[in-house]
């Protein structure tokens, strides 16, 4: 299977050139090919890398006005010369790629790493705001198309993924801290696990799951303390059609050290914070009451010294 990851870095490189030098689509093209034949020689996906460039050349004119508007305070010119072909690749392939080839969230996380191997500190989190702030505006591109993959699959035989999330906290220097991770879309949300209960897994208790997901995805460990809640919702996924999510919330211990996110497509940071400032983050409206209804326990009188010892 060819390395689609490499192809971008590919495209990205031959795009970078191309507008630096103030190249014609037919010398881009051929920068193209001698840049893989440098790189890529054996990636086996020529095909899928002359779309991308010839598609983001051609649009260009499109995605630097949908740039412009999702950026206003960043003047095109201003843009450093690597991030602004990140997002015009990026672009191209949340706007007009072949939605069941390359979903939206595909786009996006690829966009980010681009950024993040390439250009400078704070690349990544500006692509990230960029392409939220598109995908937003626009809806997820391809929902329709993947929901008339299983459309007629009553709600009851859907295929249910058992995921466990949890409100960390950590006591440190006499305050209450939260640990919470940024995703993509602007948000900052609960840190979660799939749980492993398949027959081709090793089975695990829904809080085995969030431990092990925590640490994976944070770097630390954690004691489940008690239940905060559940829910339940229909995602679509890109191959399978639609699935119901159901997901169990815990509140959880954890030492005040620090974290360290798992690079994985969807999350960009990850950070500790006071009670107070966790009330004023961008959370999801289903998260805002479980964060409330765990800081309300944990700053009940009494409760901390318990939590404590």
């Amino acid at each position: 299977m060819a390395n689609r990851h490499l192809s971008r870095q590919v495209v990205l490189q031959t795009l970078f050139e191309w507008d630096f030098r103030h190249l014609s689509l037919g010398a881009a093209e051929a920068v193209l090919a001698r840049n893989i034949a440098e790189f890529a020689p054996a990636a086996g996906d020529a095909q899928f890398m002359g779309d991308i460039l010839k598609g983001a050349m051609e649009r260009q004119q499109d995605l630097d006005l949908v740039i412009a508007k999702a950026a206003p305070e960043w003047p095109l010119a201003r843009i450093a010369l690597i991030d602004r072909n990140v997002l015009r690749l990026g672009l191209w392939e949340l706007l007009f790629a072949d939605r069941q080839k390359v979903p939206a969230k595909v786009a996006i996380n690829e966009a980010i790493e681009l950024a993040k191997n390439f250009g400078g500190e704070n690349s990544g989190r500006f692509v990230n705001g960029v392409l939220g702030a598109v995908y937003k505006e626009l809806g997820e591109p391809g929902k329709e198309e993947t929901a008339k993959k299983k459309q007629n699959v009553p709600y009851e035989q859907m295929p249910v993924s058992h995921l466990g999330g949890a409100v960390v906290f950590a006591h440190h220097n006499n305050q209450l801290e939260l640990a919470l991770v940024h995703d993509i879309f602007g948000h900052w949300t609960l840190s979660k696990g799939r749980v492993k209960n398949t027959p081709e897994t090793t089975n695990e208790t829904v809080e085995e799951g969030t431990a092990r997901g925590i640490k994976e995805e944070l770097g630390i460990e954690v004691v489940i303390k008690e239940k905060l809640g559940e829910n339940e919702y229909v995602a679509s996924d890109p191959e399978a059609g639609k699935k119901r999510k159901h997901v169990t919330y815990f509140l959880a211990e954890a030492k005040f050290i620090p974290l360290h996110l798992e690079q994985k497509g969807g999350l960009d940071d990850a950070k500790w914070f006071t009670a107070e400032e966790v009330l004023e983050l961008n959370l999801y409206d289903d998260m805002r009451p479980l964060v409330v209804k765990a800081i309300d326990k944990l700053t009940r009188p009494g409760e901390q010294a318990k939590e404590k010892n």
